[in-house]
């Protein structure tokens, strides 16, 4: 192989994206073993310690194999931006491209994907005395309330929110009580100011079902999976630190949110919940799991959007027998190029 140019105006790497429960995970690691490669995890969630069963997570064993980056690098109660994941990738392209592997980039976060290859607007930084104002003022009138303000002033981010995401709706009306301008002005302007640093996907490989029920069918059987796997005892240990709430960034993570919820649902019915831990333990964990596959197959449909707003992308079909297959070859097909 080649040894690739690290200092070259554009940083190339290979994207395998696509919605959760795609299989993205298992055409990673088989390209990890056709090439030499070094893995970029581009995942909201993988970059919390603690967090491992509800994220699906690698295994230790495939974090072994193949060098991992970006995953367990923040504690559930520190955030992690796009624009802080867009540098830090940026230096691991040039990093790994430089020891002469291939940089591939793997997950589902596609506002992620966005800030890399495109930039994203600096938006102002967290201010504590507006976020002391909303709290007081949510206190007082209610998420709702700040949701229909923040409908007013940015009607684009209110409507992808809903009226009880405190977390989102609060940094949506900090950015605009602090700049004046919408939050979702800054998410379309497409600039990056050092072009130099710029990055951008040689190969972007987009794994897509042909059928939508079987990606439902797959995001059930991964929900059940967690369950049995203990992903209520994770929530639990989680909750047991005592630093943490509903509002903190990790725990807005699909699966982790409805998890949150449940458990305060059952305390608040004076409900022994706390040996639950799969869907046979309890009658009522049929709650928390109705929702938490209907949270993730939410998840699952926006990416999809996104990822069909993307004309670069190569789409290989996740439901096909030989999806694997394909994403080696185009894989290959990238190398051969390049060599």
């Amino acid at each position: 192989m080649n040894r690739p140019n690290p200092d070259a105006a554009t940083l190339r790497y290979v994207a395998l994206a696509g919605p959760t429960a795609a299989g993205k995970t298992a055409a990673a690691m088989a390209i990890a073993r056709a090439h030499a490669v070094e893995i970029v995890s581009v995942d909201s969630a993988l970059v919390y310690r603690g967090m491992d069963i509800g994220t699906a997570k690698p295994s230790a064993e495939e974090r072994a194999a193949v060098p991992h980056h970006l995953i367990d690098i923040r504690d559930p109660l520190q955030p992690y931006s796009a624009a802080e994941f867009a540098a830090d990738a940026r230096r691991l392209i040039s990093d790994i491209s430089a020891r002469g592997r291939l940089p591939l980039l793997v997950g589902g976060t596609m506002l992620y994907f966005k800030a890399l290859a495109q930039g994203l607007d600096a938006m102002p930084p967290a201010d504590p005395a507006i976020r002391a104002a909303l709290e007081a003022e949510a206190l007082a009138s209610g998420w709702p309330a700040l949701h229909a303000e923040l409908a007013r002033v940015d009607p684009v981010t209110a409507k992808r929110l809903a009226p009880n995401d405190s977390q989102r709706i609060q940094r949506a009306l900090e950015v605009y009580r602090a700049s004046g301008q919408p939050m979702s002005s800054f998410h379309t302007i497409k600039t990056i100011a050092d072009s130099t640093d710029s990055a951008r996907a040689t190969a972007f490989i987009s794994l897509e079902p042909q059928d939508r029920g079987w990606l439902h069918e797959r995001i059930a059987q991964r929900f059940d999976a967690m369950l049995a796997a203990g992903f209520l005892d994770e929530v639990r240990t989680l909750r047991a630190r005592g630093d943490l709430t509903a509002q903190a960034p990790a725990m807005r993570c699909v699966g982790y949110r409805q998890a949150w919820e449940w458990l305060d649902a059952q305390e608040a019915r004076g409900l022994d919940a706390h040996e639950a831990r799969g869907p046979g333990d309890l009658p009522a964990i049929s709650e928390l799991r109705d929702k938490g596959i209907f949270a993730t197959r939410q998840l699952a449909k926006r990416q999809l959007t996104w990822l069909r707003s993307s004309p670069e992308r190569r789409v290989v079909a996740c439901d096909d027998p030989t999806a694997v297959q394909q994403v080696l070859a185009l894989v290959q097909a990238f190398q051969e190029q390049r060599a």
